[in-house]
């Protein structure tokens, strides 16, 4: 498939959040290519919105950034339960284990809704 030269929305927004994950982790767009594998013009081309990936690269770039392929599709501006997400991410291990064990207490002692 050739490489578009204008980019789509949702492209768009799969690129930048790649760019902002690979950011957090202090990884070049070269360090990111070698660990996914995939070439950088490749990866370059998808954080610019001119690329379309699968979900088999989808699973290969969340893997070299350490985190759930969801994350990777994940658009903490757009939805409350994405920045909710986005923000327990960023905590430490023992505090997403202790916020999650919060939630369900608090979910097994409120209504429905």
């Amino acid at each position: 498939m050739p490489r578009r030269t204008e980019p789509k929305p949702l492209c768009l927004k799969v690129g930048a959040r790649l760019r902002e994950l690979r950011a957090e982790r202090g990884m070049s767009l070269q360090d990111l290519a070698e660990a996914a594998p995939m070439s950088k013009g490749h990866l370059s081309s998808v954080e610019q919105g001119l690329a379309a990936i699968t979900i088999e690269t989808i699973e290969r770039i969340a893997r070299a950034l350490g985190v759930p392929s969801l994350y990777v599709i994940t658009f903490p501006a757009d939805d409350e339960l994405d920045r909710i997400a986005d923000l327990a991410r960023k905590l430490p291990k023992g505090e997403r284990r202790k916020l999650r064990k919060e939630l369900e207490a608090r979910m097994t002692h409120e209504p429905a809704t």
